[in-house]
């Protein structure tokens, strides 16, 4: 019985596994076929003919240079805003007690549950109105603060011992270095994760972008690929193929290598 059901349970691993896999395989496959072979043999997952003429044609109709250094400098830049904010705000939360705390807290983190569409209108009419329409400052400016961000580093400080930080108040060591030389060593890892999510999902961003940004040397690679498999357009299924292989590589690599952190801030963060 007990063998029976470990063969199920690999079984079902097994099939998860393909299922998770399949996409990433095919998007590979295809980036490196030629645009009439992938539409006779699509769910192949061997490239035959094998071609780099995706890859050429993107270089040649698109600055993707260009359009990948705007992606990376809008994540990047939207991760260290959310990463800093987030860190003073939890501290804040956490070692600082005010009145009215625990309410401006519970305001916050309510504003997960805002969908996207309430807030879009007046965002794009900030934007307009101070001019960054058609900028990355346009994309990056209503995006540099998020509650989850809070909630996870708050739930991560309040897990360092208060007795910790109380002794250090009582070897009179200001605030600035508790932070800097306590508190931050003790949740390096959670900021570590949290700015990998924070990249990734800004990376992969694309119903803000295309509401502000208008010029393709402007685009993120999302938006970039949107050209490629657009109704208007036309679809070159092989080039949009492409360019996703290109878009998902480095998150790709910075999951891989950190998932380990990611997985252990979100089981932290849900049982303290």
């Amino acid at each position: 019985m007990k063998i029976k059901k470990e063969l199920i349970s690999h079984f079902l691993m097994i099939i998860l596994l393909v299922i998770v896999l399949y996409p990433i395989l095919f998007i590979i496959a295809n980036a490196f076929k030629p645009l009439k072979e992938a539409y006779h043999s699509v769910l192949s997952l061997i490239p035959v003919p094998f071609t780099l003429e995706n890859f050429q044609q993107l270089f040649d109709s698109l600055p993707l240079l260009t359009i990948t250094w705007n992606t990376f400098f809008i994540a990047s830049v939207i991760t260290i805003l959310k990463l800093v904010l987030a860190f003073f705000a939890a501290y804040s939360f956490v070692y600082f007690k005010v009145k009215g705390q625990r309410f401006l807290y519970i305001i916050i983190i309510s504003t997960l549950f805002i969908p996207f569409t309430v807030t879009m209108i007046p965002n794009y009419l900030m934007i307009s109105k101070i001019g960054l329409m058609d900028t990355n400052w346009g994309v990056i400016l209503p995006q540099i603060a998020d509650a989850m961000g809070i909630f996870l580093l708050t739930q991560t400080m309040r897990g360092i011992p208060t007795a910790l930080i109380e002794a250090a108040l009582l070897d009179n060591i200001p605030q600035k270095r508790i932070m800097s030389h306590i508190v931050f060593p003790l949740v390096k890892h959670s900021i570590t994760s949290t700015g990998i999510w924070f990249f990734i999902t800004s990376w992969n961003e694309f119903i803000w972008p295309v509401l502000i940004l208008k010029t393709v040397d402007h685009y993120t690679l999302p938006l970039a690929m949107q050209m490629y498999i657009s109704s208007e357009g036309g679809t070159n299924f092989t080039m949009a193929m492409a360019i996703s292989l290109i878009s998902m590589f480095v998150p790709l690599m910075l999951y891989i290598s950190f998932q380990k952190y990611i997985i252990s801030t979100f089981i932290s963060s849900g049982i303290k």
